[in-house]
């Protein structure tokens, strides 16, 4: 089986946390899992500008992104919280091989908005080189940094930049850890399954903001795409990888247009 798993910034700032994800994606791996893994950063972002005094400034829940940031988008999240990542997963016993988008252009894009900077929306990607190290045995490491034809670099979204590559990917899977227990709705009950239609409405409600609503608008374009399956899951549960993998329900899993919804 082929599976994307995007892991949030916040999940990787402490090592115990990074450790233990490391190693269950490498036992997954070990497994016969084709894996590739999606990181974020934007608590490490943030962090790194606070302690040189820059400000950080936010337009619809996207960082606006200077020159001054975006070299610190690629000191970070395409540097430190890459290499840890790798780090862990070597030490796991995975052949990690950290990336970007950039890497031989894996994933194009676009400004997507002059007032944001150098911030991007991912046009296409080519799976060609995750392929060729997966075959190699190789376990691809991306840092939701994208680039286009000119060389320039884009930060990118990292829920849109996983939802890219597990498209070009053909995953069969595409599962988001978060520091959540998944998606809740009006009354603040957890969702163990939703429709893309109600996770529409969840949106223009207003009770998925932020973060969760760029998780929801994603997985329904991954599901759009022909991604087999979504989930939002918490990863701060031990063992979270190899359950959602051997199919246990945890988190919410995120239907298209059919199915009737189980709350709960």
């Amino acid at each position: 089986m082929k599976a994307l798993i995007k892991i949030g910034g916040t999940l990787l700032d402490s090592a115990e946390s990074r450790n233990r994800l490391a190693a269950e994606i490498a036992a997954a791996v070990r497994d016969g899992f084709e894996m590739v893994v999606v990181h974020g950063g934007g608590k490490q972002m943030t962090r790194f500008l606070a302690e040189r005094g820059a400000a950080t400034q936010f337009i619809d829940g996207l960082r606006v992104t200077t020159s001054e940031v975006l070299d610190a988008v690629l000191k970070v999240l395409a540097g430190s919280v890459n290499q840890e990542l790798v780090a862990a997963l070597v030490a796991s016993g995975a052949r990690a091989v950290g990336l970007t988008g950039m890497d031989a252009l894996m994933t194009e894009a676009r400004r997507m908005r002059e007032d944001l900077g150098q911030v991007g929306e991912p046009v296409r990607s080519d799976a060609c080189l995750l392929r060729t190290l997966i075959g190699g045995g190789f376990l691809p490491v991306v840092a939701c940094v994208a680039g286009d034809s000119s060389g320039r670099f884009y930060n990118v979204n990292a829920d849109q930049m996983a939802v890219s590559l597990a498209v070009a990917f053909a995953a069969q899977r595409l599962i988001f850890l978060t520091d959540v227990d998944g998606v809740r709705d009006a009354k603040n009950t957890i969702c163990r399954e939703i429709t893309t239609t109600e996770c529409r409405n969840l949106i223009t409600s207003g009770v998925a903001t932020g973060g969760m609503r760029a998780k929801l608008e994603a997985a329904a374009k991954a599901l759009q795409s022909e991604v087999g399956e979504v989930v939002v899951a918490p990863g701060g549960v031990s063992g979270v990888i190899g359950q959602l993998l051997d199919g246990a329900h945890l988190g919410t899993r995120i239907l298209w247009e059919v199915g009737i919804s189980n709350h709960g």
